[in-house]
């Protein structure tokens, strides 16, 4: 069986939320363009200064998604 990672992309600052938001839109839309799948694309609030944007990916296809779209880090899903 193959391993969920979660790609993830830390935003700060009083934009961080709004930021984030517009970030999931671009990781969608580059999902579909490259034909990639992914389980999911969604954001979460951490604080009024931090949200975090990340998207859900089988392991075999996360190099290309690391090397396009550059995540701050990854963990497992």
């Amino acid at each position: 069986m193959n391993r969920k990672l979660k790609l993830i992309w830390d935003f700060k600052g009083p934009t961080s939320q709004k930021i984030a938001e517009h970030h999931c839109i671009h990781l969608k839309e580059f999902a579909v363009i490259e034909k990639l799948h992914f389980y999911e694309v969604d954001f979460t609030i951490i604080s009024d200064m931090h949200t975090l944007a990340f998207i859900i990916v089988d392991e075999i296809d996360m190099k290309m998604y690391r090397d396009a779209l550059k995540p701050h880090r990854g963990q497992l899903a």
